[in-house]
């Protein structure tokens, strides 16, 4: 999708409408994001929520600087890797019920986004999600897709159940999906401080405790988002923008520093010596991960090394972690740039499908489950502490070209978001792809390092492939040393994206089919 003032590509058709009419009607980048994210938290409820949490990058073209917003969620104070022994046999539950939360940050990102950078306020942007959460939404076979697979996680607790079961049955496509309760947590949110420090902190903090939880008023009220400095690198003229702290997204970086010493347009696009390349790079990215990357209120990440161009990354060392772990994930996605040309790149998440699973009483919202990414190891640079962000697998995009915005990018996926978003990058870059081929052509990924999620089970050798890059391909990288999986054809990601064109001022806006998601542009 093409057009010279304006461009948003979301992981929902409703959102990116929301988002478009508040761009049509003058309101810039930061308030469409809202707009946008809030529909979301109605109409993705399995990928992301106001109970979510979120990293997010923004350029501000009055200040012409990107910044960082870290609204990744806090453990509570009483979450101890000693309590997790004590009580759960050193294990954190994974992706069900409320000892996998953390707080969320969404609320706070949102107020951000308006109070820094904004032109409208949180009652008036969240309109079209109040009206979607009152009236309904029709369910799409994406959405059923996950009620199917994740339904008895929701059918366990009674408040989940009457929302996403009504009746007691699974619902259909097309038929509406209705949560008035959290329409009117949308409309208590206007008030910023009503989550955090009001009654719906107290409201919600005692329904956790009541119900084997540990969160408590002061778990809220401690919270906040913050707006930090972004790290970057430069890849063949493009500054790459990731968020720094308690995330992932350095590990792109350090991947694309050490694909640029190589000409990759000479070895062919998903050929088999450039996915191979491709795939030892991730390897040593992903174990600069494990080695350095954490919460940097609690540590310090050695960015001068590990963002030198010519750091050769880190060996995986010890595979931990003894059984099954997902390296998947689930997330959802915007991009915005406005005819200023600020830009927003924003990933919302419950971290996997629904969260916790449960339905904080009568607010509507489910909480991510993003505690359980931490390492129940005191050593590790994540592990476990209260008070303390999980390394999130959140990693949105934004990216300068002669200081100037050139692109925004994202997608959903767990520990294969730097690659998936690498991929597109690349596919444009060096392939000379646009936005929507980029996203759209095969992809491959490899799971050889352990997952973010408990207990942090790596696949030694594992490399996945969709079945549209060729079979003699596939057999050319099933050497000794790789176990290669062939996927279905439209399976791996469900990207998002906006780019511009410099010389002609457009903007195009791709949109990923393995997914719902969709662009716009005017």
């Amino acid at each position: 999708m093409r057009g010279r003032t304006y461009a948003v590509s979301t992981r929902k058709p409703q959102a990116t409408q929301a988002a478009e009419r508040v761009l049509r009607d003058g309101g810039n980048a930061f308030d469409a994001a809202v707009a946008a994210m809030t529909v979301l938290a109605v109409t993705d409820p399995a990928m992301t929520g106001m109970g979510g949490d979120a990293n997010v990058l923004v350029y501000s073209a009055r200040e012409k600087k990107v910044h960082a917003i870290n609204a990744t969620g806090t453990t509570p104070g009483l979450a101890t890797i000693d309590w997790y022994r004590a009580n759960c046999g050193g294990a954190i539950p994974v992706s069900d019920g409320l000892l996998c939360g953390t707080v969320p940050g969404v609320p706070a990102a949102c107020h951000i986004l308006l109070d820094r950078w904004g032109t409208r306020g949180f009652a008036e942007l969240s309109r079209d999600a109040i009206y979607l959460a009152e009236e309904g939404f029709p369910v799409s076979e994406y959405l059923l897709e996950f009620l199917a697979v994740h339904g008895d996680k929701l059918r366990k607790y009674p408040t989940s159940a009457r929302i996403y079961f009504p009746n007691g049955r699974m619902l259909r496509a097309g038929e509406i999906l209705r949560n008035p309760d959290l329409a009117e947590t949308l409309r208590a949110m206007a008030n910023r401080d009503e989550f955090y420090r009001g009654a719906m902190a107290r409201r919600v903090a005692s329904f956790c405790e009541n119900n084997g939880g540990l969160f408590r008023c002061e778990d809220f009220a401690a919270y906040e988002a913050r707006v930090e400095e972004p790290v970057s690198v430069n890849y063949r003229g493009y500054q790459v923008y990731k968020n720094a702290s308690a995330c992932q997204g350095p590990t792109e970086l350090v991947l694309l520093n050490q694909l640029e010493r190589h000409d990759l347009a000479a070895l062919g696009h998903n050929s088999a010596a450039y996915i191979g390349l491709c795939a030892a790079a991730a390897k040593r990215a992903y174990g600069t991960r494990e080695k350095y990357l954490g919460d940097r209120a609690f540590i310090d990440i050695p960015f001068d090394l590990i963002l030198a161009k010519d750091y050769q990354g880190e060996p995986m060392g010890e595979v931990f972690g003894k059984g099954a772990a997902n390296h998947a994930g689930d997330t959802s996605y915007l991009a915005i740039i406005d005819k200023d040309r600020n830009a927003v790149s924003m990933t919302p998440s419950l971290h996997s499908a629904f969260g916790t699973g449960i339905v904080i009483g009568d607010t509507g919202l489910i909480f991510n489950c993003r505690g359980d990414c931490f390492v129940m190891n005191e050593k590790h640079p994540n592990a476990l502490m209260p008070g303390k962000r999980p390394r999130s697998t959140l990693t949105p995009t934004l990216i300068l070209k002669d200081g100037e915005p050139s692109m925004v990018l994202g997608s959903p996926g767990g520990d294969d978001q730097p690659l998936r978003i690498a991929q597109t990058f690349l596919n444009m870059v060096d392939f000379g792809m646009n936005i929507q081929d980029a996203i759209e052509a095969p992809r491959w990924s490899t799971t050889s390092f352990p997952a973010t999620e408990f207990p942090q089970t790596a696949y030694p050798g594992h490399l996945s492939v969709e079945d549209r890059i060729p079979a003699e391909v596939r057999a050319e990288l099933g050497v000794p040393g790789h176990q290669v999986e062939t996927v279905g054809p439209w399976t791996m990601g469900a990207n998002c994206g906006v780019t511009v064109d410099h010389e002609s001022g457009v903007l195009s806006a791709g949109a990923d089919p393995r997914g719902d998601s969709y662009a716009l542009a005017w």
